[in-house]
């Protein structure tokens, strides 16, 4: 199993829009071929000294921390998946609409090591 996982800064004033785009993206993703699409909304992520999601994502006081994945079979069914959702009409929109500030969005790609 391959892991696409990313965490968000999301304005609370901006979490309906969100939660329409991310509907928008489950559909979508899961239409191409991605075995599962999640998106969890913070619910105990403290702001630690260190390290935490909120830091991670410079989370201000208005904003909800969101972190989500996407599960593929393997890298290769991810890079065919993500090739056809970025060509899909449905996920083209105008970058300035995009309910949360992309610049502090982090992502990566994830091989499972275990899974029970």
């Amino acid at each position: 199993m391959y892991v696409d996982g990313f965490v968000v800064a999301v304005p609370k004033a901006r979490l309906e829009d969100y939660k329409k785009l991310a509907r928008l993206a489950g559909t979508v993703w899961k239409d191409h071929g991605a075995l599962s699409y999640v998106e969890c909304r913070a619910d105990d992520a403290p702001y630690g000294e260190l390290t935490s999601f909120p830091r991670a994502v410079m989370a201000k006081d208005d904003e909800i921390v969101v972190f989500a994945w996407i599960t593929y079979a393997s890298r290769a069914e991810r890079d065919e998946v993500n090739a056809k959702v970025m060509a899909d009409p449905r996920m083209q929109h105008d970058p300035a609409d995009t309910p949360f500030d992309a610049k502090r969005m982090i992502f990566g790609g994830f091989e499972a090591m275990m899974q029970f």
